[in-house]
């Protein structure tokens, strides 16, 4: 991958990994944006991004997204575009009526405008595959031992250890499903991924460093 030209870092990750604070901490090292689930939710929210509705605006006008992110986030920041607050009161006009498929499918087209218009790190949205043909890229895997993982969900979620366990099975279940059904893959299969990164004995800044190592690497 040259970072010296438009990329993308996706960053698949188990649940209590601290996958996504390492995508985030990744992205201001890189001095880009980040774009998750509540971006994508945000954005599809607020202004009912369905695939008909992509389509319109597409054909109105060619920056259709740019105007809409920059007029949610005006002063958008390297760490994110938004304060997850302010997402959450975004997120209040939700069409009740959209599928998954509708969301899929709007969430690709959302995250396919957002790789052509600027270098990003995108954790999660099934990004290794949504973007497979794009041509500057790299798709990591963060994960770590179920021991490491729910210690973590307990302690950042704030709950005992069998309900720890059981939100990681309830995820660990449904991100797979998830990735079979749209993509046709095992979320697991090491072969998705240029880099696969078990952080049980890393810190997140220190698993930040191995992944621009590693990046430098590819220059």
């Amino acid at each position: 991958m040259n970072t010296t030209e438009k990329f993308v870092i996706t960053i698949s990750r188990e649940l209590g990994s601290g996958g996504h604070t390492i995508a985030r901490k990744l992205a201001d090292r890189l001095n880009v944006h980040l774009c998750d689930k509540e971006l994508i939710k945000g954005l599809c929210q607020k202004f009912d991004l369905t695939p008909t509705s992509i389509e319109r605006l597409k054909g109105q006008k060619k920056n259709w997204l740019a105007d809409f992110v920059h007029f949610v986030f005006p002063a958008p920041s390297a760490a994110g575009f938004a304060s997850a607050e302010k997402i959450r009161e975004i997120g209040k006009e939700f069409n009740p009526d959209v599928t998954t498929d509708d969301i899929f499918l709007a969430e690709t087209e959302i995250l396919r405008e957002l790789a052509e218009e600027e270098s990003c790190v995108i954790a999660g949205r099934s990004g290794f595959f949504v973007l497979k043909d794009h041509p500057n890229k790299v798709d990591i895997f963060i994960t770590a031992s179920r021991e490491n993982r729910v210690s973590r969900v307990m302690d950042r979620q704030n709950l005992d250890k069998e309900m720890a366990e059981e939100a990681i099975d309830r995820v660990d279940k449904a991100r797979e499903n998830y990735i079979r059904r749209f993509a046709g893959v095992s979320r697991y299969d090491a072969r998705n991924y240029d880099l696969c990164l078990n952080v049980d004995d890393l810190t997140e800044d220190r698993a930040v460093e191995v992944i621009l190592a590693f990046l430098g690497q590819r220059n």
